[in-house]
């Protein structure tokens, strides 16, 4: 053999490295146990070494890197049009959702204000992208733990979201609708895309939520795997970096709309005094798995309620800023029957042309499905970013797994996964 295989002595798995592991009674019935990539409730993209004496996990170590995507070194290489197309990967259940994040941060780099028009409509999107992550992530936690019927409760319903998307953007699964300063075009019709919208919120949506609480509010198996089970506390989830529903499950009263408010969760959105959108940000203090579905339940409720505020009030006016002629690209009716917009188009793609940024850096973060999902940026003066750089709250969340998974049985491992929502592309960045 060209190589001969040596026991590794640098590490080993009784070393313990965690600090609040070194109290742990040990035990000689230890064993070994490889939780994925190919276990189902991982969907090949995550692995968990699980150190276990008998059923009960005394320890765990998670593993990332099952997806080389290189997403942040992409965004070197692209410009901060083109960009939208890699961070739109990123979570691949809400894409909308890191669209809109991502030219949000671009936009206070640029000191960019939005139209109303297209402050309104990104609103909308961004919660029915919020609705779609929780109805998959409510339906694949039941479906983990053997509720095959409550997943395809909720995921049958994400197909008209599907279908709302692609009618506004022309693609499914990955819009990549914004652009800076606006988005890719305006509405196609807007009474056909209240209408959609409509009936989804007025019908689709209240009909699912009620089947999945029919489901599963009252189940006894549903909630004994569930109650009690990955507990953090209030402490422990902001010591952790916890964001999103995971915190709000553990009484930390977070929400970047309320706190942070940008688009129309913000007073005077309009600048003709329009009032921030209304809802209610649902807090519970269990921390365990059974309070953060309770808490994406109301979540979806909630979108609701900001979405029906909205779609019958779509200001009218261009949905792009034409602020700065040399940053946003003008309409496709233009270019072709316009000499000025055709220069100004060309004037952007132009591999040696491009809009001037300043030199400098910006971060800025949204409410996102799983917590605060933001992007730093840092500007050379070229028209594509020195540096870009995420920070996905799937990844500030699986540091915390192993803490929430010590001492509870084998079984109780999908249930914690699964509350948590974890989408590898955050992991693998």
């Amino acid at each position: 053999m060209p190589y001969t295989l040596q026991p590794d002595t640098q590490y080993g798995l009784d070393i313990e490295t965690l600090d609040y592991l070194k109290d742990r009674v040990d035990s000689p019935d230890r064993w070994i146990l490889n939780f994925g990539p190919q276990h189902p409730a991982t969907h090949t993209t995550l692995r968990l070494v699980l150190e276990l004496d008998g059923e009960r996990v005394v320890r765990c170590t998670p593993h990332i890197g099952y997806l080389h995507s290189g997403f942040e070194k992409l965004g070197e290489h692209h410009d901060y049009n083109q960009y939208v197309c890699t961070v739109s990967r990123m979570d691949y259940v809400s894409p909308i959702v890191n669209d809109i994040a991502w030219h949000h941060a671009v936009e206070n780099l640029l000191d960019i204000d939005l139209t109303p028009r297209c402050k309104v409509v990104r609103t909308i999107l961004c919660e029915l992208g919020r609705i779609q992550n929780h109805l998959l992530c409510v339906g694949a936690a039941a479906l983990d733990l053997g509720a095959i019927t409550g997943f395809l409760y909720g995921f049958n319903e994400r197909e008209f979201i599907y279908d709302i998307m692609d009618y506004v953007s022309g693609q499914r699964f990955h819009p990549d609708y914004t652009r800076v300063g606006g988005v890719m075009r305006d509405l196609p019709d807007e009474e056909t895309f209240k209408k959609m919208v409509r009936n989804f919120i007025d019908v689709r949506l209240p009909n699912a939520m009620k089947d999945i609480e029919v489901l599963l509010n009252r189940n006894r198996i549903f909630i004994d795997r569930l109650h009690n089970v990955g507990v953090v506390n209030k402490e422990e989830a902001v010591a952790w970096g916890l964001t999103g529903p995971l915190a709000r499950a553990s009484g930390v009263r977070r929400d970047l709309r309320k706190d942070e408010p940008y688009l129309c969760y913000a007073e005077n959105w309009d600048n003709q005094g329009a009032e921030a959108v209304q809802f209610s940000v649902p807090i519970s203090t269990d921390g365990d798995c059974y309070s953060r579905y309770l808490v994406r339940l109301e979540e979806l409720r909630q979108s609701r309620r900001i979405i029906d505020q909205l779609i019958d009030n779509i200001p009218g006016g261009p949905i792009n800023t034409f602020a700065d002629g040399k940053v946003h690209i003008p309409p496709k009716g233009d270019v072709y029957g316009s000499i000025e917009a055709t220069i100004q188009h060309f004037e952007i793609f132009m591999t040696n042309r491009g809009w001037d940024t300043p030199i400098g850096e910006a971060y800025s973060c949204i409410e996102g499905p799983n917590g605060e999902l933001g992007y730093y940026i840092v500007a050379d003066g070229g028209k594509c970013p020195w540096r870009a750089s995420t920070r996905p709250p799937s990844f500030i969340h699986f540091q915390a797994l192993p803490k929430m998974l010590e001492g509870h049985q084998l079984a109780d491992v999908v249930a914690v996964l699964g509350s948590l929502n974890i989408i590898a592309a955050e992991l693998d960045r």
